[in-house]
């Protein structure tokens, strides 16, 4: 049986992911869209700095966030001063955090998902009338669904497993940034917390694979409904 402090880690941790996921997909699309599909001076650069939080240590991620975003830094003290919105060390950091470190997993799912569709397709709707943004939305979209639907899922499995940032940025506070992870390294400093990190850790496991589970699920349908044929 979870305590309250364990369904309280479960609970934010699944509304992290999704808010996480939520809050970057309309920038993954965008970035994954320009990555595939145009060519323009900056292009290795931005690609680089999307795929830089894969090779930091989730820890500088969270400290460059906390540069920017924390009280004093150079975002987040503006925000502070005219809004008296705080963001460090609540559960917004902790959304962040995980959006920052899922984004490249979403980007580069997308990406691919995209540069696999036929580019004769974009044009020849284009040259029946329709706008960049039509062809975007009726064409590349579904046709990228399943790299989509994948992209959505890695990022939100990311977040379940996140760490190193949201503890510089987010910090442990209980309801507000102690997600799974955190619960799980603050009960293994406990004397007597092994058994509750035990089931947290099993917890972890399970919606992972389940959120895996449904990403190839979803992917199938998709691609049956697109005419595939749906097999692995």
């Amino acid at each position: 049986m979870l305590s309250h402090a364990e369904w309280t880690a479960l609970l934010l941790s699944v509304r992290v992911g999704l808010l996480s996921v939520v809050v970057e997909a309309p920038f993954a699309l965008g970035v994954a869209w320009l990555l595939a599909r145009r060519r323009f001076l900056g292009k290795t650069a931005l690609d680089a700095l999307v795929h830089l939080p894969l090779v930091l240590p989730p820890v500088v991620t969270g400290y460059l966030l906390l540069i920017l975003l924390g009280r004093r830094g150079l975002i987040g003290g503006f925000l502070y001063h005219h809004f008296g919105l705080s963001v460090a060390f609540t559960w917004k950091a902790a959304v962040l955090a995980s959006a920052a470190m899922g984004f490249p997993l979403m980007v580069r799912a997308i990406r691919l998902a995209i540069e696999l569709i036929d580019r004769r397709l974009e044009e020849a709707a284009q040259t029946l009338g329709a706008a960049p943004s039509q062809v975007f939305v009726r064409v590349v979209l579904p046709l990228a669904a399943p790299g989509v639907l994948t992209g959505f899922v890695l990022a939100f499995a990311r977040s379940l497993g996140e760490f190193g940032a949201t503890l510089t940025f987010a910090g442990n506070i209980e309801g507000q940034s102690r997600t799974l992870p955190v619960a799980i390294y603050t009960f293994l400093q406990l004397p007597s917390g092994d058994a509750a990190a035990e089931r947290l850790v099993i917890l972890s496991v399970v919606l992972s694979l389940g959120a895996l589970a449904a990403s190839e699920l979803l992917a199938r349908a998709v691609k049956r409904r697109l005419g595939g044929d749906g097999r692995a």
